[in-house]
């Protein structure tokens, strides 16, 4: 068996329409050998979990400006796990409060990046967290 990239789903959730940072993690994670999947900006719940089951994504990087993250997040997290993608990594980043973190940690998000954050530490820990995909 060959090994394949790590696939990750970078989405924008919501109507932040913000998407610089999201295209700058995009391509960190491209630079480092992953295959990324942009969704682009303005997408549902439901869109976001339809693309990362149809792309068989090993992560997904959810980017929240807007403040809606302990609306738009504990969704996904549900959906992912309805479809039975309950193992997908999750991570946020975005202006998320210090406050609210444990509590996306407690839904089960893997790891919450602010702003500021550097790419290489995103980049290390998803390699770090993501089991070895293999094709």
């Amino acid at each position: 068996m060959s090994e394949r990239k790590i696939r990750v789903v970078v989405a924008k959730p919501g109507l932040d329409g913000h998407d610089r940072g999201a295209k700058i993690i995009a391509r960190a994670l491209r630079d480092a050998g992953m295959e990324v999947i942009y969704t682009g900006l303005h997408q549902t719940p439901e869109q976001i979990v339809a693309t990362v089951v149809q792309e068989d994504a090993d992560a997904v990087g959810l980017s929240i400006l807007s403040g809606a993250h302990m609306t738009l997040v504990p969704k996904i997290v549900a959906l992912l796990d309805e479809q039975g993608a309950g193992d997908v990594l999750v991570t946020v980043g975005g202006t998320i409060p210090a406050d609210d973190i444990p509590e996306l940690e407690r839904l089960g998000v893997a790891a919450v990046f602010t702003p500021g954050a550097p790419t290489d530490e995103i980049v290390e820990f998803l390699r770090g967290n993501v089991a070895e995909p293999v094709s």
